[in-house]
């Protein structure tokens, strides 16, 4: 059966099925060639979509910033002092207005709630840029990134080092599971994902062939991986009084060059952005004057060392952003 999403929202995968991810990671592909050999694909010209953004962002506001004007659309950028959204006017009001006068709406910022409360009112597709809770464009880009680099998805043995209960562990977790992805979280125990969010994943990958497995056995995580992941300890938004606590239960969850070495010989380094490996960053700095740390979530050698793939997903957060735009707007 033919997949269409035109007019859908994209708030999270788990609204997805398998062959909607799959169309999407496909028509990425499609667009990644014609990027890569510059034919114009000027498809959404006339349309125009509005970027909310809460939390700032490299990768995401470029990706949906160049993905619209590749695709022929207008851009309205909005960071959190160019909005009256929640302060003076309600979610409600903003995404009535602003669903009169857009095509599409993107919010990236702290509760998924907020981002389903404009979906409901806006009346045009709205596309969750990130949440506490999940990050689904970055997971069509890390999926498409894993195929391209593995030649497939199903069958794989994926692992997730670090805070599982964040909104990238949250979402990994639910696109292996879609996927067929053998899934392991590497974490302290007050660190796994929801239990709630757990079940439902391993309901979905009993359907696709996966497996959800969660473990604070850092050999037995990384034993037989075919892609290794991590992110930064500490989310956007959290406070810095919780460096020190978090640095304490994960430093024996940093993957460095013993953690790859259990893995598979040809397994892949992945890492959302931005990353500590160094102290080429305030926020690396400080980190190396109060804790002595000059690496953390990973270790410089790995990030740069030829099994390293970010930059490869940063890129394609782009294809697939754009993707996810043509298909809810054509």
């Amino acid at each position: 059966m033919p997949v269409n999403l035109s007019g859908r929202n994209f708030l999270k995968l788990l609204d997805f099925n398998t062959a909607e991810i799959r169309y999407l990671l496909d028509l990425a592909k499609n667009f990644k060639d014609l990027k890569r050999v510059g034919t114009p694909h000027r498809y959404l010209a006339g349309k125009n979509i509005v970027l909310l953004f809460e939390k700032t962002s490299t990768r995401t506001r470029c990706s949906f910033e160049v993905a619209g004007m590749d695709l022929g659309m207008g851009v309205t950028y909005l960071d959190p002092g160019s909005s009256q959204m929640g302060k003076k006017e309600s979610i409600r009001d903003t995404a009535k207005v602003l669903g009169r006068m857009y095509d599409g709406i993107e919010y990236r910022g702290f509760s998924q709630k907020l981002v389903e409360e404009l979906a409901d009112n806006a009346g045009v597709p709205v596309w969750n840029g990130l949440t506490d809770d999940f990050h689904p464009t970055q997971m069509l880009a890390d999926l498409l990134t894993i195929e391209e680099k593995k030649g497939r998805l199903s069958g794989l043995h994926f692992t997730y080092f670090g805070d599982a209960r964040n909104n990238m562990g949250n979402s990994l977790m639910v696109a292996c599971a879609k996927m067929g992805i053998h899934f392991t979280a590497c974490a302290p125990e007050t660190l796994f994902p929801a239990p709630e969010l757990v079940e439902t994943c391993r309901q979905l990958a009993m359907q696709s062939g996966g497996s959800v497995t969660l473990t604070e056995d850092v050999h037995a995580g990384a034993a037989n991986a075919d892609v290794i992941y991590t992110d930064i300890w500490v989310s956007m938004g959290e406070p810095d009084s919780v460096w020190e606590s978090r640095i304490r239960s994960l430093q024996p969850y940093q993957v460095n060059r013993k953690i790859m070495e259990f893995a598979k010989p040809d397994a892949i380094f992945m890492h959302c952005l931005p990353s500590f490996h160094d102290t080429e960053t305030t926020i690396g700095r400080e980190i190396e004057q109060k804790f002595g740390l000059c690496e953390m979530e990973v270790s410089d050698e790995v990030f740069n060392g030829p099994q390293s793939v970010v930059f490869d997903q940063a890129e394609n957060r782009m294809h697939t952003i754009k993707a996810v735009l043509y298909a809810t707007l054509r």
